[in-house]
């Protein structure tokens, strides 16, 4: 578990930095699933990748990104977040956020994200 704590903390640091999107390909399996709360999921990490470039590109102020809480198990991460930024559809959003990571072969195979709207 040693080494899954190791990604995950480089991960969330290059997300603290700025830059998810090199975390995301850098930690992200080919195959990857990413599903927003119950909504359906975005198969495969090119479909995601233009989401989340969708989604970076249409913040318009970033205020803030906090990880308060991380967890690891077996093949699996969890991670809190307190974000607070303004989205140019959605207007100013302040929340936390729990994600789950599920992992294999050493990549994110899975990931939910669970917050309220």
């Amino acid at each position: 578990m040693l080494a899954l704590l190791e990604k995950i903390t480089a991960l969330n640091d290059l997300v603290l930095k700025g830059k998810a999107l090199e975390a995301f390909e850098a930690y992200y399996h080919n195959d990857v699933i990413m599903q927003e709360n119950e909504n359906a999921p975005t198969i495969g990490k090119e479909a995601n990748r233009i989401r989340e470039k969708e989604f970076y590109s249409s913040i318009v102020e970033f205020r803030s990104a906090e990880l308060l809480k991380l967890t690891v198990g077996e093949n699996i991460t969890m991670t809190q977040w307190h974000y607070d930024y303004t989205h140019k559809d959605w207007g100013r959003r302040n929340y936390t956020q729990v994600s789950v990571q599920e992992w294999e072969n050493e990549k994110i195979i899975r990931e939910q994200f669970f917050y309220g709207n």
